[in-house]
């Protein structure tokens, strides 16, 4: 199955948070886009690695998404080395997206930056012809995507691009709140975690309202690029 997007986040619930109105959105136009998780999130303090798994599958029916996979990583302790960056590859190879979504650049948690160049350096390796990768028993095709964009999470990091994503962004909470383990939930009893109080679901709204002023537009999400973002014209820009 080729793709059109391919969304990588190094925990059920990153993708989400990071670029879910904007899947959202690109689903609604036609578009096929997929996720995989790096790790199952089994280090997190609420929930475990079996209900985070169900949440992730409950996320994708929300976003539709065409397909999601978990690499099965080791939270917390995956690192950008040649055995994680195959199997990186595999998925890129396997799916052939055009664009690449991935964890933000810099960011609280350790693992987010470390998915993010992981990610990075596989989309680059993926292209070259003498590095062979097998899945499934067959000898697969080089593919380099054309682009690789890393969506933004708990720091206010700078965007070097936002979409636009009014009418997308209740989809996008809806698919945050199907990891009910996670966030707010006035009756469990789980222990607080930065992510489960009630400013912290607010939040997902009001910073995508915020920087949609910025752009005069009520709702956006901000993008970070490698490379330059070219235009044919200013009509482009809104």
């Amino acid at each position: 199955m080729k793709l059109d997007i391919l969304a990588f986040g190094a925990h059920p619930d990153d993708i989400e948070l990071g670029a879910g109105a904007t899947i959202a959105k690109e689903i609604s136009k036609g578009k096929k886009v997929g996720a995989i998780d790096l790790t199952r999130g089994e280090l997190g303090t609420r929930g475990s690695a079996e209900i985070r798994d169900n949440e992730a599958a409950s996320a994708a029916k929300i976003l539709g998404l065409s397909a999601r996979e978990n690499l099965r990583f080791a939270d917390g302790f995956f690192v950008n080395d040649k055995k994680h960056q195959t199997e990186v590859i595999k998925m890129i190879r396997k799916y052939r997206p055009d664009i690449v979504l991935c964890n933000a650049i810099d960011d609280r948690h350790i693992d987010h930056p470390k998915g993010s160049e992981l990610v990075s350096n596989a989309c680059f390796l993926s292209g070259l012809i003498k590095f062979e990768t097998n899945l499934d028993g067959e000898l697969q095709k080089p593919w380099r995507p054309k682009k690789v964009y890393h969506y933004i999470q708990w720091k206010n990091i700078e965007p070097d691009f936002a979409v636009d994503v009014t009418g997308y962004i209740d989809k996008k909470v809806s698919s945050i709140m199907a990891y009910s383990s996670q966030f707010f939930d006035p009756k469990s009893n789980e222990p607080e975690t930065p992510i489960s109080n009630q400013n912290f679901i607010d939040s997902v709204t009001y910073r995508a309202r915020d920087l949609g002023r910025y752009i005069g537009v009520e709702y956006a999400e901000g993008f970070n690029v490698e490379r330059y973002v070219a235009v044919e014209s200013f009509d482009d820009l809104i």
